[in-house]
């Protein structure tokens, strides 16, 4: 049997996809517009080649700010179109105000509009032809998952919440028990005595083995699938592809034998790494303190008016290697918020004051933390510390819980940008698979893009 492939996109593939052609689309239309009209703001030639190159730099970094690359919303027009006024708008705003390696600002004031709208017009058009063709569903993956019944809807939903265009469309049904569950209707039941004819009949491009229980890998299907692999077809573990899609680690899917499965970051002990992040630790927290000192006659006007009480509160929580440290944060609970013991906050927590909600959503609460950090006892970047109460609590029912405590805890971190504020057991084991996830693959460029999704995240008010 030859494999009859459909054409798909990856998750890093499509990315990529979309930062190139932003950039090529915007430029190239920008050079049409200086070659048919009277546009001499922005040239594109040998002599200026630096103009184009920092307007892709400013372009890339604020359309990830802004969200321009998130998959889920780069599939929604209504979402993009904001995105893309908000992108363009601050990208021309900085293109305008750097000095040296952009130009001059042009007598004719109508120049910078004809700029302005030439990069909006060619997001527009790109995006909108990347909605309706790329992200359309002739492109979809089409995933063939073999697990057992109990795990299929939360396999179902882990993935496909995480990228729309990988499209499970069948399970093979080999314990018989899958129709005993409320499965979306679309997905189709598949036996398990000839997984050949069902690849080449559906065209599918991979298929994903959720570890089903131990006596349903029966030999047959072990050399069914074997044969396949020889053919050209793609088969994965399940949870390599939990992990490439959602950038977590499932733990709930991981056996004992984790450490083996689990290669931890060589940046957790590289000297350099670890040094130049110590830099970077201690120049963001003089910068946060800094703008701390120059919001603080709001902070203190808003206290006094909205949270009436002390404007600090300090707490302890459990640091790297389990120690315990005290941290300092801005109040935004009412006095004696915890009388009762320590609880987890809610979504509409009553015990949060109006002004200490705003607080928690601009996260200027966290600004405090910068001296912790100065300290040593956190790092601007990492899994945020947990109190000891809780982790006592959860290291017992969630597995490999104080896996976490091997780096310093941070202001900010992956879970923080990703994950739903902990208010449940099921929120901290998902924070606790986006911590893994970063202790995993720590590195400069993950350090990058969590500060970009944290700058994203107070922007649109997400803090809790």
């Amino acid at each position: 049997m030859s494999q009859k492939s459909n054409i798909h996109f990856d998750i890093s593939e499509r990315k990529i996809l979309l930062r190139i052609i932003d950039i090529a689309s915007v430029l190239g239309l920008l050079y049409l517009v200086g070659m048919v009209f009277s546009f001499d703001y922005f040239r594109i030639d040998a002599s200026r080649w630096m103009w184009s190159i920092v307007l892709a730099l400013y372009l890339t970094v604020f359309a990830t700010i802004f969200e321009l690359y998130n998959l889920q919303k780069a599939a929604k027009f209504e979402i993009v179109v904001q995105n893309i006024i908000l992108t363009s708008s601050v990208t021309v705003l900085f293109y305008l105000l750097t000095p040296f390696y952009t130009p001059e600002l042009p007598d004719n004031r109508m120049q910078i509009i004809y700029f302005f709208l030439s990069i909006n017009i060619a997001l527009f058009l790109w995006r909108y032809a990347y909605i309706v063709l790329i992200s359309a569903p002739r492109f979809f993956k089409k995933v063939l998952l073999i697990t057992d019944s109990k795990s299929v809807m939360p396999i179902l939903e882990a993935l496909q919440k995480s990228d729309p265009n990988y499209k499970i469309i069948g399970v093979v049904d080999f314990d018989h028990q899958i129709r005993n569950y409320n499965l979306p209707e679309d997905l189709q039941r598949f036996g398990s005595t000839n997984i050949a004819q069902t690849v080449a009949d559906n065209q599918i491009s991979e298929i994903v083995v959720a570890t089903p229980e131990a006596e349903a890998m029966t030999v047959s299907l072990n050399n069914q699938l074997l044969s396949l692999l020889e053919k050209g077809v793609p088969i994965r573990e399940y949870t390599q592809v939990y992990e490439e899609i959602t950038h977590r680690i499932p733990v709930q899917h991981v056996e004992r034998d984790f450490y083996r499965y689990f290669p931890f970051s060589r940046s957790n002990q590289n000297k350099l790494y670890l040094f130049f992040h110590r830099i970077l630790d201690l120049l963001f927290s003089v910068v946060g303190l800094l703008f701390g000192l120059i919001i603080s006659p709001f902070i203190l006007i808003g206290n006094i008016i909205g949270n009436r009480g002390p404007v600090f509160y300090t707490q302890t929580r459990v640091g790297k290697n389990g120690t315990h440290f005290k941290i300092y944060k801005l109040r935004s609970m009412v006095v004696n918020a915890e009388q009762d013991g320590a609880q987890f906050a809610a979504k509409q927590d009553t015990r949060v004051t109006k002004f200490g909600r705003f607080l928690r959503r601009s996260r200027f609460d966290e600004i405090p933390q910068f001296i912790n950090v100065i300290k040593g006892d956190m790092s601007v970047i990492g899994p945020r510390p947990e109190r000891p109460v809780f982790v006592a609590e959860l290291s017992k029912k969630i597995p490999f819980y104080e896996v976490r405590h091997l780096v310093k805890p941070g202001v900010t971190g992956w879970a923080q940008v990703n994950a739903k504020y902990g208010m449940s057991e099921e929120d901290s084991l998902e924070k606790l698979q986006y911590d893994l996830y970063y202790i995993k693959r720590r590195s400069f460029f993950l350090d990058i893009s969590i500060v970009i999704k944290t700058l994203s995240t107070i922007i649109f008010f997400r803090g809790q």
